[in-house]
């Protein structure tokens, strides 16, 4: 089928030679439908196909479902390999675990391999070896998957802070686990790499945070040194009537901060909305409210502890407050 017949078409059409409501992968798109890569790439950027996994694609059409996860995932993992770290936790449902973009830069799915010296040579996986106990693994729809809490500990151990502490939220926000217990768990990996990183990340860990963004916002509050950041801030008027729930903020300071990622806070309906809505917060209690840009939180130009600072400094300005 050539791209001419599928330009104006809302998705792919019956005749396509390829399943449209199952998952399958770059190698059966070119036995079964002579599809190259850069085809299968062209599906994507048009919005007939989108990626899964590395090497998996399905029609746009098809729900996300547990179920539709698995069938990716079983199509380039061996089944006796055990699943770990981001998609582990993207198979137990938090999805945000996976790196920004993923969805278009799609990483390896990382398995471990049970037998020595054993490794994958498709390039479609990433094994590796580690060290299991009793409950570290479980079945979700027949893969062996890490358990949630093992998940989080192995994410938790990265060589980066924001990666850490920003996963670990995710997991926590799943609620099937407690911070006491992945606390309590911490020591079992000493002597590991990165477990320094665990060990500190997992006391600042808050399954408030909705977004990894927010709680990279959280962590560099914490790095000014700033008094306690609390996620998702709910504000109130002197009435006791709701006006708004502020991703990071601390009430006796009377300051807030909140990310405005491009997904949620680019269209001019959405610019209106957000500025409305801090102005509402501004003119009906003494609190400030900075609103930050990915350039703001990321890259070598940021400034995110600049602009907390200046903020905290004109909260207790403006609330009469010496410094």
């Amino acid at each position: 089928m050539r791209r001419t017949e599928l330009e104006g078409l809302p998705y792919l059409p019956d005749g396509f030679p390829l399943p449209l409501n199952v998952p399958f992968t770059t190698a059966m798109a070119r036995s079964e439908a002579g599809l190259w890569p850069t085809d299968l790439t062209w599906l994507v950027e048009q919005g007939f196909l989108r990626r899964l996994v590395e090497g998996v694609y399905v029609a746009n059409p098809v729900p996300d479902s547990l179920e539709l996860r698995c069938a990716a995932l079983r199509l380039v993992v061996p089944p006796d390999a055990v699943i770990c770290d981001r998609h582990a936790g993207w198979l137990h449902g938090a999805e945000m675990v996976l790196a920004p973009n993923e969805h278009i830069h799609i990483a390896p799915v990382r398995v471990f391999l049970p037998s020595p010296g054993r490794r994958l040579r498709n390039g479609l996986a990433d094994s590796g070896e580690r060290a299991f106990t009793r409950g570290d693994v479980v079945d979700v729809n027949g893969l062996r998957v890490t358990s949630p809490l093992r998940t989080t500990w192995d994410l938790g151990r990265h060589r980066y802070v924001e990666r850490s502490l920003a996963a670990m939220d995710q997991m926590l926000r799943l609620g099937v686990f407690s911070k006491d217990e992945l606390v309590a768990g911490v020591p079992r990996f000493r002597g590991m790499r990165w477990v320094r990183t665990l060990r500190v990340m997992s006391g600042y860990v808050d399954g408030r945070a909705e977004s990894p963004p927010e709680s990279i916002l959280r962590l560099r509050w914490m790095q000014a040194h700033l008094p306690t950041p609390v996620p998702q801030l709910e504000v109130y008027d002197d009435l006791g009537e709701f006006l708004a729930r502020l991703d990071v903020g601390n009430a006796e300071l009377c300051f807030a901060a909140e990310y405005d990622g491009d997904e949620w806070h680019t269209s001019p309906e959405q610019l209106e909305h957000d500025r409305r809505r801090r102005a509402a917060v501004e003119s009906a209690t003494p609190f400030v409210v900075k609103a930050l840009r990915k350039d703001n939180l990321f890259g070598p130009r940021s400034d995110v502890e600049a602009i907390l600072r200046r903020g905290v400094v004109e909260a207790r300005r403006r609330s009469g407050r010496a410094w």
